[in-house]
């Protein structure tokens, strides 16, 4: 039984096989955690952004890229808050950032 709100992005990814994460995806981090007022969508996209560029989860990273610019965020934007982590979190973990915004962007266009 599912309790989501309204997220199902946790569900539709990995329900099938961690159904408990799933629900804390899409009943927590998205439809409680994201929708929280203090700070908006667009600043959480950018804080998510970098935490991934720091963590160097590019998996993840991929959603997170596109989701931002949903929010918001554009290209140029996350192409410099790549940049500027560039000196903050090492040059390869940004590398690896801005090769899969290079592909999200470019999967857009298409």
């Amino acid at each position: 039984m599912s309790e989501t709100k309204g997220w199902t992005g946790g569900q539709r990814s990995v329900g099938d096989i961690a159904p408990a994460l799933a629900r804390y995806t899409d009943t927590v981090l998205f439809d409680e955690v994201w929708e929280r007022p203090e700070l908006s969508k667009r600043d959480r996209s950018l804080a998510t952004v970098s935490a991934l560029v720091a963590l160097g989860a590019t998996e993840q990273l991929t959603f997170h890229l596109a989701f931002a610019r949903d929010h918001g965020v554009t290209e140029t934007e996350l192409v410099e808050t790549i940049t500027h982590l560039a000196f903050y979190t090492g040059w390869p973990r940004a590398m690896a950032a801005i090769n899969v915004a290079k592909t999200v962007f470019a999967q857009d266009e298409e």
